[in-house]
């Protein structure tokens, strides 16, 4: 025996295990954003104003070919947070609750738990009406104990009158940011980072902007004018060749005026600089607290958003690169750092990818693969193909994308789109009835029908 009492045994084991929580596993920041797009700084959009999420892909890898598996959240999410496509999860809506189907399955952050993480929510990760379906040790949304406070204080200052068309609405507000739910969301999530009791944390932020109303303080208004807002450059004919279910558009948006949908877009961009201020409080806190070289960080749009493309176009529910593709960063301490990654990945991978990195063991069965591979070495060979599906008046569209094409059935080969992102990266013309690529065809058609042959190596 060596002498100690029970008391200072105990001290050194929670010792021990806090100084494990710090140098063994690693923690983990997931920073969901609702309705982003990749109209980043990072990604080369020359409007956007977004310092603090351009500095995060400073830290690590941005993925130019990220895509959500379904375009909606509650569908996008529940993928994400089990490991499993939309044909597997059945969630293909905002309303079907996530375990519908998936009565037992262990979601993302309770593997994590199962692990000895400490594991906490504020914000939106899961669908909102659905986030009792996730279990987590602390899970909150903005509202909290001194939240309802802010909250008062904030409405003191009066928010100026909204503006928008149709369901596209914005309001400025004279509100400093921590007053907005945002901004309690992300310095909740601050406090939580010193709260894991010694533990490795697995922390998710969520953040609601910028899903509409674009609601956001003036100041991130000002920032922006309708003079240097570009619309789409969108041919007249490019509904032609389109099959009618592929498209969402709505009559009083189609209707908008050339300056009302430049100030939707800024309305946009504002929401979207408000929330990347928010990033900022998180990355300011991984910085103070020295959490950099034992945290992994993944920032995503939890699909994209439409901004007036193919002759009016807005919101997400396509599978149009717009609505399918999202932002992906991952910074992970001893990975590459300030590089872009032009491989495939998809919201499948995200489950997977985060296992491998804590160092926790591979969960079997899982639609995704774990893209640590490509944070070592982003130009490397990888899946041949990503997946997205949505459905449209009871038809599910099934797309895959790969290096080159995008291929849609819309319940048959009869309604198709094919387009050839080489030579048309906004998918202007729809090649499906182009008798020269019917071999292509048919290699996307086998690609879609079997995805065990995208993985990597097959």
């Amino acid at each position: 025996m060596t002498g100690l009492s029970r008391r200072e045994m105990m001290a050194a084991s929670l010792g021990a295990t806090a100084a494990f929580g710090q140098r063994g596993k690693m923690n983990v920041l997931l920073i969901a954003v609702d309705d982003l797009n990749t109209r980043l700084g990072c990604y080369g959009d020359p409007v956007a104003k977004t310092p603090n999420i351009d500095r995060l892909a400073q830290r690590g890898i941005r993925f130019d070919r990220a895509y959500c598996n379904y375009p909606v959240c509650n569908a996008s999410r529940t993928s994400l947070l089990s490991g499993f496509r939309p044909d597997k999860t059945k969630i293909l809506d905002n309303r079907t609750p996530p375990r519908t189907t998936l009565k037992d399955a262990v979601f993302l952050p309770e593997y994590f738990h199962q692990h000895g993480y400490f594991t906490a929510r504020v914000g939106k990760i899961a669908h909102g009406a659905f986030e009792d379906a996730v279990s987590w040790d602390i899970s909150e949304f903005a509202s909290r104990p001194g939240a309802a406070r802010a909250a008062a204080k904030g409405k003191k200052k009066k928010a100026a009158a909204g503006d928008g068309t149709g369901d596209l609405q914005w309001v400025m507000t004279d509100n400093p940011d921590e007053a907005e739910p945002d901004g309690r969301t992300a310095r909740r999530i601050v406090e939580l980072m010193d709260q894991s009791g010694g533990k490795p944390f697995f922390l998710g932020a969520g953040f609601h902007k910028p899903h509409l109303p674009w609601v956001a303080p003036k100041k991130y208004f000002e920032m922006y004018s309708t003079d240097k807002i570009k619309l789409p450059d969108t041919p007249a004919d490019d509904l032609n060749d389109i099959p009618p279910i592929a498209l969402t558009h709505r009559e009083d948006e189609k209707r908008m005026t050339e300056l009302e949908r430049k100030k939707a877009i800024l309305a946009y961009h504002a929401a979207t600089s408000f929330m990347d201020a928010q990033v900022g409080v998180l990355l300011d806190a991984l910085d103070r607290k020295k959490l950099w070289e034992n945290t992994v960080v993944l920032l995503f749009g939890d699909h994209g958003w439409h901004l007036n493309e193919h002759l009016g176009l807005w919101r997400k529910m396509t599978v149009f690169e717009e609505a399918a593709r999202a932002p992906l960063i991952v910074a992970a301490p001893g990975k590459k750092r300030g590089e872009s990654c032009p491989r495939l990945v998809e919201w499948v991978d995200f489950y997977p990818t985060l296992a491998d990195l804590c160092g926790l063991p591979k969960k079997a069965g899982l639609d995704g693969e774990s893209v640590r591979p490509l944070l070592e070495n982003p130009q490397r060979k990888w899946k041949k193909a990503a997946y997205t599906i949505v459905r449209h008046q009871g038809v599910i569209g099934r797309s895959v994308r790969t290096d080159r094409y995008r291929y849609t059935e819309w319940g048959s080969p009869d309604v198709a789109e094919l387009y050839d992102h080489e030579m048309d990266p906004k998918e202007y013309r729809n090649l499906a009835k182009d008798a020269k690529l019917a071999q292509t065809i048919v290699g996307l058609r086998t690609l879609l029908n079997n995805p065990e042959l995208a993985r990597p190596g097959a």
